[in-house]
């Protein structure tokens, strides 16, 4: 199966012939920005409220916005973590270690230039392997059946643990959670109401708009509505700091800078990861090789540049699952199947044989996303600040009327505001009690295909159970996976003996 033909390529390439395409990147780099940079928005939230203004477009027009988003969201989360050491999304916590000291010390402005200019090598390197690796995993998905696809999305369920700030049981309780609200609706099988309690509203099952826009938007919302400050203040970004001389320290550094894009890329292309893991390894990995003279914790750039290069590779890394398999790789590829099923377009082993001139055209607009991001970025890092000073009782209000009104949009039902309020009000208890809300999102999108390949593999299998770890690769999945959890488990342990047996040490002397 050739994927890149010359046919697809002049597709793709002709989808660049609209200027509205370009306009509609630079806007959506805008946004992602500004929902990045303000802690309390994301790039989800940011996705999830902007989806419903997609509907009246085209499969083209829609996605070179939302990529928009995507791209320069994962980015300006490094935006807050530099100026007031708080982390605008998970994936910049690991970016607050060397970037705020580097800000305290006067170098804020050298900061956010190796920060975007790091993001920007990420997804280079990512989209990279996307253009080689996609057709790949395309060739191979043809030949699964239900029972590789099922593993597959187990996979998915269990890396939850990744996004679950360290707990695995609330990790799986959030995606189960999830899979419960996707079973909502008609049996697709039976023809059986499941969990609509008597309301015909549900009998078509939950909006996922809504329930996206609840759960990212809403709930963020509460919980900064409890925030007794009304603003904060950010260190000034300084003018040092030359882009050339970024550059430099970026070549000087290229090894980390290519094995941090390698991390970010691979962990992008695990089901329900996300940047927050592949920016902790990558720092690990860059503190691991320290020189002599390096000093971490105290504004080391390498270590910066391993952060944010790792960070922004997990999008074209989640592409890949995404595009290849139909299974997301992070919340807002969860977000990107909804929106391209809206256009009929449906993710999965034939997309790339199907729609291969589409392929060629997401790759070239995530390319002019990225070159946006720092287009968009450089020119006004020193008015970054200012977006942090805005106070969050303007926020707020703001955020909820958009995402009543972006609701309401899907199909002018007030019944949507409804879930819009019960999954805001979820998502508030769930975030305030530590439970991932990402994880709540990919369980309600890996919910149908659990469901569908399960019933499929059984029933092809004559009720056979036995099934899933009988085929080889469905076998060596569960099997790595029990392996993975074993040597987590162990490891956890080995950990809490040692933290113990130091601190019976420390109280004998």
């Amino acid at each position: 199966m050739d994927v890149i033909t010359l046919a697809s390529l002049s597709e793709g390439f002709a989808v660049l012939s609209d200027p509205w395409i370009y306009v509609l990147i630079v806007f959506g780099s805008l946004v992602g920005l500004v929902f990045g940079a303000t802690p309390g928005l994301t790039a989800p939230a940011a996705i999830a409220l902007i989806l419903p203004i997609t509907y009246s477009m085209g499969i083209h027009a829609s996605l070179a916005l939302l990529l928009g988003v995507y791209v320069s969201g994962y980015f300006s989360g490094s935006i807050p973590a530099i100026l007031i050491n708080t982390p605008g999304t998970p994936g910049n916590a690991a970016t607050t270690l060397e970037g705020y000291p580097m800000a305290r010390a006067g170098r804020a402005n050298e900061a956010l230039t190796i920060a975007v200019i790091s993001s920007f090598i990420g997804v280079a390197i990512s989209v990279l392997l996307l253009l080689t690796v996609a057709p790949v995993m395309a060739r191979m998905a043809l030949t699964f059946t239900s029972v590789e696809y099922f593993a597959l999305a187990v996979v998915g369920i269990l890396c939850v643990a990744g996004i679950s700030q360290g707990s695995l049981i609330k990790g799986l309780a959030a995606a189960f959670f999830g899979i419960l609200v996707s079973t909502v609706g008609i049996d697709g099988t039976s023809g059986v109401p499941r969990f609509t309690f008597g309301m015909p509203e549900l009998l078509g099952g939950i909006a996922i708009i809504p329930a996206l826009i609840g759960l990212f938007a809403i709930s963020e919302m509460l919980v900064q509505s409890r925030r007794r400050t009304t603003a904060v203040d950010a260190l000034p970004v300084d003018s040092g700091g030359s882009i050339l001389s970024v550059i430099g320290l970026h070549v000087r550094h290229r090894w980390t800078v290519l094995k941090s894009g390698l991390i970010g890329t691979f962990i992008g292309l695990l089901p329900g990861t996300g940047p927050a893991i592949a920016s902790w390894i990558a720092y690990g990995d860059a503190m691991r090789s320290k020189q002599p003279g390096e000093q971490f914790g105290k504004g080391e750039a390498r270590g910066l540049i391993a952060c944010e290069t790792s960070n922004n590779a997990v999008i074209g890394g989640a592409m890949i699952p995404l595009l290849t398999l139909g299974i997301p790789g992070d919340p807002v590829t969860a977000i990107l199947i909804g929106a391209m099923m809206i256009q009929g377009v449906e993710p999965g082993p034939f997309f790339l044989r199907d729609h291969s001139g589409l392929f060629v055209a997401i790759v070239l607009m995530m390319i002019l996303a990225n070159i946006a991001m720092v287009a968009t970025f450089l020119p006004l890092r020193r008015l970054a600040a200012k977006i942090l000073k805005v106070p969050y009782h303007l926020i707020v209000p703001v955020v909820v009327v958009v995402a009543a009104t972006a609701a309401y949009a899907v199909s002018y039902s007030a019944f949507d505001i409804l879930l819009l309020g019960v999954f805001g009000f979820i998502g508030f208890l769930m975030m305030t009690n530590g439970f991932p809300v990402a994880a709540v999102v990919l369980g309600i999108v890996l919910g149908p295909i659990l469901e569908k390949n399960f019933r499929n593999a059984l029933i092809a299998n004559n009720m056979d159970v036995t099934v899933f770890l009988t085929r080889p690769i469905s076998g060596l999945i569960f099997f790595l996976l029990a392996a993975t959890i074993v040597f987590m488990q162990v490891r956890k342990i080995r950990t809490a003996r040692a933290q113990r047996t130091l601190t019976a040490d420390t109280a004998q002397h």
